[in-house]
């Protein structure tokens, strides 16, 4: 984790960090999960209370939790607390659930792309239904109103848009041109995926988070492309598409997505602090995405001489920068 300081001025928030479509935990992935800690166990390890606390708290990440199974939704709030919301895929109902209004009743709601597992939570984000609610749309794509709106029509859904707060409002985002958003300075550019994918970047003072879903990064150049070092250089933490296995990667080119050892290569050209691999397959169980953060780690500690610190998004975990 990045170093944990006593001011932020940004706080982010992981609720959805699966790709493609929500994966939740399995009976038999629950089942080898239990599995795993009988055969850890050892009759030291029941004696007293403290030995059993002691005995969980040193299993693997990927027997005592989960990286979670929700699409993308990741949110951001600065120190005057005002909140920005990356995509609303299913996570953004979780958030919904968990997280008071904002004290100044708005929202900013930026959409990387509108492929379904990005969007498919807004019909069920509790706070767009609130007529005291503003929500301010961001979006490099011109039909945002209607792609958001066609996915709530009958039969497909049994409310419609109309239901939304009226205080909703689209704003067109030019990529490459900088603009303010709840306190911050945005930019955006636009990344080889299919139909088109934008990754962010979000400013205050000297701090940068950028937000780089759905990207495929082999041979596309981009440590060539002044709009993209723009948005990625000397980034404090940047989260950024990290879904297959080099094997799987070549398996599945041009499906708009990248391995880790890409994300990994692709930091170390932007001089980037902390990197989130994130967009996780959504056939991989928490031991094989554990796995992949560990040869992750390996790789960067081989080409960024530990430059680069490299963490796995998990659903629950916060950065402060």
């Amino acid at each position: 984790m990045l170093e944990h300081k006593e001011v932020f001025l940004l706080k982010i928030h992981f609720w959805g960090v699966r790709g493609s479509i929500p994966a939740p935990l399995t009976p038999q992935q629950i089942q080898a999960k239990i599995n795993a800690v009988v055969q850890r166990i050892q009759e030291k390890d029941l004696i007293s209370l403290e030995t059993r606390e002691r005995f969980i708290a040193s299993l693997p990440d990927w027997i005592y939790g989960t990286t979670g199974g929700n699409t993308p939704c990741v949110q951001i709030t600065g120190d005057d607390g005002q909140e920005i919301i990356l995509d609303a895929g299913s996570g953004i109902r979780q958030m919904a659930k968990s997280v008071p209004i904002p004290k100044d009743m708005h929202y900013s709601l930026f959409f990387s792309h509108y492929h379904w597992d990005h969007i498919q939570g807004l019909p069920f984000f509790d706070a767009a239904y609130n007529p005291n609610i503003t929500i301010d749309v961001y979006s490099p794509f011109e039909d945002s109103r209607e792609i958001l709106s066609n996915q709530m029509i009958r039969p497909y859904f049994p409310v419609d848009f109309s239901s939304f707060t009226k205080r909703m409002q689209f704003h067109y985002v030019h990529p490459g041109t900088e603009f303010e958003a709840s306190g911050l300075t945005v930019n955006c550019c636009r990344m080889s995926h299919p139909g088109g994918s934008y990754s962010y970047a979000f400013m205050h003072n000297d701090r940068k988070f950028v937000y780089a879903t759905d990207v495929e990064l082999a041979d596309c150049g981009f440590d060539n492309d002044e709009a993209v070092k723009k948005i990625f250089y000397c980034a404090d933490a940047v989260v950024l598409d990290s879904q297959y296995t080099l094997e799987e990667a070549y398996a599945k080119e041009k499906w708009g997505h990248s391995a880790f050892c890409y994300a990994i290569d692709f930091a170390a050209k932007m001089n980037v602090k902390g990197l989130y691999l994130f967009h996780h397959e959504p056939t991989y169980d928490d031991k094989k995405i554990n796995g992949i953060l560990q040869a992750a780690t390996w790789y960067s500690e081989y080409v960024s001489q530990n430059k680069i610190e490299v963490h796995l998004a998990k659903e629950g975990t916060e950065i402060e920068l």
